[in-house]
């Protein structure tokens, strides 16, 4: 045999391995994957622009310009969602640099909101208090600020809120006196929150809790929209997680291979976005990621693709799925029930966590632009195509003054006997008539960190979130040429 194609038995076991490793998903032979160059033609760019603009809007619009408490949804205004105001402080820098408001506005109605919550009382009643232990309420009462009704006291809409808040203090770097003062409260707000007080098993965070009641049941365990969440409590210098927590949770995932995507499962794509917000994981890798050979941010686009051609094979036979119609997560739908559509009973549901995976599929035909338009950073040419395909079919269903409303449903094309959310256009579908913060914001923020890395690169000098990825084990990337803060 030519010496050229001489191979040793050893070799050729070790190739056998390694391509069941690739195939497997195990491990890919490129560990960083950039999603390919795309530059949108004139009329998308000029689309995006709206969506931009329009998205921004509702931000300022509908949030009280003293106290900076946002809505959770609009029009129907009903209480102050923690994680929309979040997203509103992360959305005041980006109008600012995007022209559509003066940076000392954005400056004045973003101290205005961290005086707020920093003022707001603290403690263990039940009542007249806006959280305790520097965590936050899901929900605040609009005139006082205090806890909504009996909601719980929320882990990950805190984690949303200082995301926001810590970008604000990275962003506000100025000398100003409001600028400083930002800086100030942003880092009293942080430095308060007594993240061990939550964890209830060993190294594992509680979603929440409530004085009537204590802890709530569930944990923060498997791969989910939490990774934010402990990357702030690894990196507080007050009260910070143990150094176990980051290896507890990874120690929790589940790894599938969904619609050809190897990736760490999470139906709704919001588990697949929140986090990527304000942390840029591109490059940059945990022990778990080393292993697989990828990044979290290659595991969305994953997530992403597989959700898209899903939607493409429409195996529930749903009116519009395809390659430019796609996008299920968290949203509104239109009534809990049934119906009868061209000779198939129809199961609905109204605010729902759909999305689709290996371990579940929850969808009901409901559609949600936020799902496709926040996953930009991660599929940019099919994101923007299912903008607008959204924004023109179905004669501008979904599409409103503060842009792209909440949810949509194309096969739902004559009224039910009672709709609890939204109105039904005759021969087109339902549609929601609200818009939510916690849609709006991903939406805003992605299409940024597409387009300028604003908030990214903004992040990547917070001291608290490079100490926190730092504690958990990531390295690589941007993140090797920061100086450790540990």
């Amino acid at each position: 045999m030519p010496h050229a194609f001489r191979v040793s038995a050893v070799s050729w076991r070790a190739m056998l391995v390694l391509l069941s490793l690739v195939f497997s998903g195990a491990c890919t032979p490129h560990p960083v994957t950039t999603p390919a160059p795309f530059t949108p033609s004139l009329r998308q760019r000029a689309l995006l622009d709206t969506i931009g603009e329009r998205t921004f809007r509702w931000f300022w619009d509908t949030t009280d310009p003293q106290t900076g408490l946002t809505p959770d949804r609009w029009p129907r205004r009903t209480f102050s969602s923690v994680a929309a105001i979040g997203f509103a402080l992360t959305a005041y820098p980006i109008g600012a640099e995007r022209g559509w408001i003066r940076r000392e506005q954005a400056a004045e109605r973003t101290l205005n909101t961290l005086r707020t919550l920093w003022r707001l009382p603290q403690g263990d009643a039940p009542r007249g208090v806006a959280g305790y232990q520097g965590f936050f309420y899901h929900f605040l009462e609009f005139d006082t600020g205090h806890r909504y009704r009996d909601v719980e006291l929320s882990t990950i809409d805190t984690g949303l809120l200082l995301g926001g808040a810590l970008f604000c203090q990275s962003y506000f770097a100025g000398d100003s006196p409001v600028e400083v003062q930002i800086r100030a409260t942003a880092d009293s707000l942080y430095r308060r929150v007594n993240w061990p007080w939550f964890v209830q098993r060993p190294s594992t965070l509680s979603m929440g809790w409530r004085p009537e009641r204590g802890y709530i049941k569930a944990n923060w365990t498997g791969y989910n929209e939490a990774m934010l969440l402990i990357v702030l409590g690894l990196g507080s210098p007050t009260h910070p997680l143990d150094d176990a927590a980051w290896a507890q949770w990874t120690s929790t995932y589940a790894w599938h291979t969904f619609e050809g995507q190897p990736h760490l499962d999470f139906a709704p794509l919001f588990g697949h976005q929140y986090s990527h917000s304000w942390i840029d994981f591109r490059g940059i890798q945990d022990a778990y990621m080393r292993e697989r050979g990828i990044d979290y941010f290659e595991n969305s686009r994953r997530a992403t693709l597989s959700q898209r051609s899903y939607a493409i094979r429409n195996p529930m036979g749903w009116r519009g799925y395809g390659a430019d119609m796609w996008g299920l997560t968290a949203s509104d739908g239109p009534f809990d029930g049934t119906m009868d559509i061209d000779g198939v009973t129809r199961r609905f549901h109204t605010y729902w966590a759909r999305g689709v995976s290996t371990r579940e599929t929850n969808d009901d035909g409901t559609l949600a632009p936020t799902a496709a338009v926040s996953s930009i950073v991660f599929t940019p040419e099919l994101s923007v195509r299912a903008a607008v395909s959204m924004r023109e079919q179905f004669n501008g269903l979904a599409w409103g003054q503060y842009g792209f409303l909440d949810a949509f449903n194309p096969t739902l094309r004559s009224a039910p006997p009672k709709l609890q959310h939204g109105h039904v256009v005759p021969g087109d579908g339902w549609v929601d008539d609200d818009y939510l913060g916690i849609d709006q914001g991903p939406i805003l923020v992605m299409l940024e960190n597409w387009r300028t890395e604003l908030v990214w690169k903004t992040m990547r000098r917070n001291p608290y979130i490079v100490r926190g990825l730092q504690r958990a084990g990531f390295r690589g990337g941007w993140l090797d040429a920061t100086s450790p803060t540990r």
